[in-house]
Protein backbone atom coordinates (compact mmCIF):
# COMPACT_ATOMS: atom_id res chain seq x y z
CA UNK A 1 0.00 0.00 0.00
CA UNK A 2 1.63 3.40 -0.69
CA UNK A 3 1.27 6.30 1.52
CA UNK A 4 -1.77 8.79 0.74
CA UNK A 5 0.90 11.11 -0.03
CA UNK A 6 3.98 11.20 -2.42
CA UNK A 7 7.27 10.60 -0.25
CA UNK A 8 8.57 14.26 -1.93
CA UNK A 9 5.58 15.62 -1.62
CA UNK A 10 5.01 18.14 2.18
CA UNK A 11 2.02 18.99 2.20
CA UNK A 12 0.32 17.08 5.23
CA UNK A 13 -1.94 14.62 4.66
CA UNK A 14 -5.98 14.84 4.57
CA UNK A 15 -7.05 13.54 8.02
CA UNK A 16 -10.49 12.21 6.93
CA UNK A 17 -7.95 9.69 5.21
CA UNK A 18 -7.68 7.94 7.97
CA UNK A 19 -10.97 7.23 9.54
CA UNK A 20 -11.59 3.78 7.63
CA UNK A 21 -11.73 0.31 9.10
CA UNK A 22 -10.23 -2.28 6.80
CA UNK A 23 -9.42 -5.87 7.14
CA UNK A 24 -6.32 -5.49 9.36
CA UNK A 25 -7.34 -2.38 11.29
CA UNK A 26 -10.88 -3.63 11.84
CA UNK A 27 -12.18 -1.21 14.61
CA UNK A 28 -15.84 -2.71 13.16
CA UNK A 29 -14.67 -5.86 15.23
CA UNK A 30 -16.95 -6.23 18.33
CA UNK A 31 -14.20 -6.47 21.29
CA UNK A 32 -11.81 -3.77 19.31
CA UNK A 33 -15.08 -1.33 19.13
CA UNK A 34 -15.75 -2.11 22.69
CA UNK A 35 -12.44 -1.33 23.75
CA UNK A 36 -12.13 1.49 22.02
CA UNK A 37 -15.38 2.83 24.07
CA UNK A 38 -14.03 2.25 27.44
CA UNK A 39 -10.94 4.12 26.97
CA UNK A 40 -13.01 6.99 25.87
CA UNK A 41 -15.71 6.59 28.71
CA UNK A 42 -15.31 9.39 30.43
CA UNK A 43 -15.63 12.70 28.43
CA UNK A 44 -11.87 13.73 27.27
CA UNK A 45 -10.54 15.80 24.47
CA UNK A 46 -8.65 13.79 21.29
CA UNK A 47 -5.65 14.22 22.96
CA UNK A 48 -6.35 12.71 26.19
CA UNK A 49 -8.54 9.45 23.96
CA UNK A 50 -5.35 9.51 22.09
CA UNK A 51 -2.90 9.33 25.31
CA UNK A 52 -5.04 6.42 26.96
CA UNK A 53 -5.04 4.64 23.63
CA UNK A 54 -1.44 4.52 23.43
CA UNK A 55 -0.90 3.52 27.01
CA UNK A 56 -3.06 0.57 26.89
CA UNK A 57 -1.55 -0.60 23.87
CA UNK A 58 2.21 0.73 25.27
CA UNK A 59 1.80 -1.02 28.32
CA UNK A 60 -0.75 -3.54 28.68
CA UNK A 61 -0.51 -5.62 25.00
CA UNK A 62 3.53 -7.45 25.33
CA UNK A 63 5.63 -7.43 22.54
CA UNK A 64 6.13 -10.60 21.08
CA UNK A 65 9.80 -10.52 20.76
CA UNK A 66 10.73 -9.15 24.52
CA UNK A 67 8.29 -11.54 26.27
CA UNK A 68 9.12 -14.45 23.48
CA UNK A 69 4.78 -14.74 22.83
CA UNK A 70 3.46 -16.63 20.36
CA UNK A 71 0.91 -16.25 18.42
CA UNK A 72 2.27 -13.80 15.57
CA UNK A 73 -0.84 -11.17 15.60
CA UNK A 74 -1.58 -9.25 12.62
CA UNK A 75 -5.10 -7.88 13.04
CA UNK A 76 -6.08 -5.49 15.51
CA UNK A 77 -8.47 -7.24 16.69
CA UNK A 78 -6.15 -10.91 17.39
CA UNK A 79 -3.64 -8.57 18.58
CA UNK A 80 -6.45 -7.68 21.34
CA UNK A 81 -7.62 -10.96 22.12
CA UNK A 82 -4.03 -12.40 22.89
CA UNK A 83 -2.13 -9.09 24.24
CA UNK A 84 0.29 -10.00 22.41
CA UNK A 85 2.24 -8.64 19.02
CA UNK A 86 5.21 -7.43 17.12
CA UNK A 87 5.79 -3.34 16.79
CA UNK A 88 3.88 -3.47 13.44
CA UNK A 89 0.80 -5.12 14.92
CA UNK A 90 0.78 -3.18 17.87
CA UNK A 91 0.50 0.03 15.68
CA UNK A 92 -2.33 -1.85 14.12
CA UNK A 93 -4.44 -2.10 16.93
CA UNK A 94 -3.90 1.57 18.42
CA UNK A 95 -4.40 3.10 14.90
CA UNK A 96 -7.85 0.69 15.52
CA UNK A 97 -8.74 2.01 18.21
CA UNK A 98 -8.09 6.13 17.93
CA UNK A 99 -9.74 5.56 14.68
CA UNK A 100 -12.58 3.78 16.55
CA UNK A 101 -13.41 6.85 18.03
CA UNK A 102 -13.10 9.24 15.55
CA UNK A 103 -9.26 10.30 15.71
CA UNK A 104 -7.50 10.14 12.24
CA UNK A 105 -4.37 7.82 13.06
CA UNK A 106 -1.77 6.30 10.51
CA UNK A 107 1.06 3.72 10.33
CA UNK A 108 4.74 5.22 10.13
CA UNK A 109 7.81 3.09 9.74
CA UNK A 110 11.69 3.37 10.38
CA UNK A 111 14.37 0.91 8.79
CA UNK A 112 16.57 -0.60 11.82
CA UNK A 113 19.72 -2.50 12.49
CA UNK A 114 18.72 -4.67 15.47
CA UNK A 115 21.54 -7.17 16.77
CA UNK A 116 18.82 -9.28 17.60
CA UNK A 117 17.23 -9.87 14.12
CA UNK A 118 19.34 -12.40 11.47
CA UNK A 119 19.13 -9.85 8.48
CA UNK A 120 21.24 -6.59 8.52
CA UNK A 121 18.02 -4.33 8.25
CA UNK A 122 14.62 -4.87 9.51
CA UNK A 123 11.39 -2.56 9.79
CA UNK A 124 9.74 -1.17 12.67
CA UNK A 125 6.67 0.24 13.27
CA UNK A 126 4.70 2.94 14.82
CA UNK A 127 2.11 5.26 13.93
CA UNK A 128 1.16 8.99 13.67
CA UNK A 129 -2.11 9.95 14.96
CA UNK A 130 -4.09 13.72 14.03
CA UNK A 131 -4.37 15.85 16.88
CA UNK A 132 -6.34 19.50 16.56
CA UNK A 133 -3.70 21.29 18.20
CA UNK A 134 -0.58 20.05 17.27
CA UNK A 135 -1.33 18.22 13.56
CA UNK A 136 0.39 14.92 12.88
CA UNK A 137 2.29 13.79 15.72
CA UNK A 138 4.65 10.20 15.35
CA UNK A 139 3.96 8.17 18.75
CA UNK A 140 5.23 4.85 19.46
CA UNK A 141 3.50 2.13 21.56
CA UNK A 142 6.18 -0.95 20.68
CA UNK A 143 6.02 -0.97 24.58
CA UNK A 144 9.25 0.29 27.00
CA UNK A 145 11.96 -1.78 28.06
CA UNK A 146 15.87 -1.05 29.71
CA UNK A 147 17.16 1.37 26.93
CA UNK A 148 13.66 2.06 25.08
CA UNK A 149 11.53 4.84 26.78
CA UNK A 150 8.84 6.29 24.65
CA UNK A 151 6.11 8.33 25.65
CA UNK A 152 2.91 10.15 24.50
CA UNK A 153 4.26 13.77 25.52
CA UNK A 154 3.07 16.38 22.72
CA UNK A 155 4.52 18.46 20.77
CA UNK A 156 8.02 16.61 21.86
CA UNK A 157 8.05 13.42 20.44
CA UNK A 158 9.43 10.60 22.10
CA UNK A 159 10.09 7.07 20.37
CA UNK A 160 11.48 4.15 20.82
CA UNK A 161 14.48 4.54 18.42
CA UNK A 162 16.34 6.57 16.56
CA UNK A 163 17.62 6.44 13.42
CA UNK A 164 21.43 7.08 12.59
CA UNK A 165 23.33 4.13 11.74
CA UNK A 166 24.57 4.10 8.09
CA UNK A 167 21.11 2.25 6.38
CA UNK A 168 18.56 3.49 8.89
CA UNK A 169 16.46 6.09 8.50
CA UNK A 170 12.67 7.17 8.75
CA UNK A 171 10.27 5.64 5.66
CA UNK A 172 8.55 8.74 4.50
CA UNK A 173 5.18 9.15 4.21
CA UNK A 174 1.91 8.43 6.32
CA UNK A 175 0.08 5.48 5.13
CA UNK A 176 -3.24 4.44 6.10
CA UNK A 177 -2.62 0.52 5.75
CA UNK A 178 0.37 -2.18 6.26
CA UNK A 179 2.93 -2.12 4.15
CA UNK A 180 2.99 -5.94 1.98
CA UNK A 181 5.79 -6.51 3.02
CA UNK A 182 4.63 -6.40 7.07
CA UNK A 183 1.45 -8.13 5.85
CA UNK A 184 3.61 -10.85 4.09
CA UNK A 185 5.65 -11.71 7.43
CA UNK A 186 2.99 -11.48 9.71
CA UNK A 187 0.61 -14.06 7.87
CA UNK A 188 3.26 -16.46 6.68
CA UNK A 189 5.48 -16.78 10.27
CA UNK A 190 4.33 -19.64 12.48
CA UNK A 191 5.77 -18.37 15.51
CA UNK A 192 7.93 -15.26 17.33
CA UNK A 193 11.35 -16.73 16.18
CA UNK A 194 10.52 -17.37 12.51
CA UNK A 195 9.39 -13.47 12.72
CA UNK A 196 12.72 -12.38 14.02
CA UNK A 197 14.46 -14.96 11.40
CA UNK A 198 12.91 -13.20 8.18
CA UNK A 199 11.82 -9.69 9.16
CA UNK A 200 9.95 -7.14 6.64
CA UNK A 201 12.56 -4.96 5.40
CA UNK A 202 12.49 -2.18 2.34
CA UNK A 203 15.28 -0.05 1.41
CA UNK A 204 15.03 3.87 1.84
CA UNK A 205 13.98 5.58 -1.44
Amino acid sequence: MDPVTDPADTVSPDPRDFLAPSRIINYNHPAVRRKARELAASPASDEVIAKRCFHFVRDEVRHSADFQLNPVTLTASEVLEHRTGFCYAKSHLLAALLRANGIPAGLCYQRLAFDSICRPFALHGLNAVYLPEQGWYRIDARGNKPGVDARFDPPDEYLAYNPCEPGEGDLPGIFTEPLPEVVDVLKRCLDYGEVLENPPDRPLP
